[in-house]
């Protein structure tokens, strides 16, 4: 095989998972859970703090807490660093990353 058919095998794959990500994951609100929609960040970039689909905002620790409760959807807590840190759930869709969702 050369690499022209490695790379559209390759290509299909990553396709057909992108697919099945879109079916697997809940739409939002389906599993009862606030959902954040925008982050807060500091001069240096670092998020500092959250606001949900309810309009509540809520300092990291808050929003680590209530990661760790199960009250957010979509979102991982794992320590790293010596600390823990809140994430968006590796789904693949890059829109919905923490990083990427819009500023208030």
């Amino acid at each position: 095989m050369d690499n022209q058919e490695f790379e559209k095998i390759f290509q299909d794959y990553k396709q057909q998972g992108e697919e099945q990500v879109q079916q697997e994951v809940p739409a939002s609100g389906e599993l009862g859970k606030e959902q954040i929609v925008a982050v807060r960040k500091n001069d240096e970039g670092d998020i500092i703090a959250f606001k949900t689909n309810s309009g509540r905002e809520l300092d990291y620790v808050t929003a680590i807490d209530e990661a760790k409760a199960g009250k957010l959807e979509h979102v991982d807590v794992f320590h790293k660093y010596g600390r823990d840190i809140i994430r968006s759930e590796p789904d693949g869709i890059k829109e919905n990353n923490l990083d990427q969702l819009d500023t208030f």
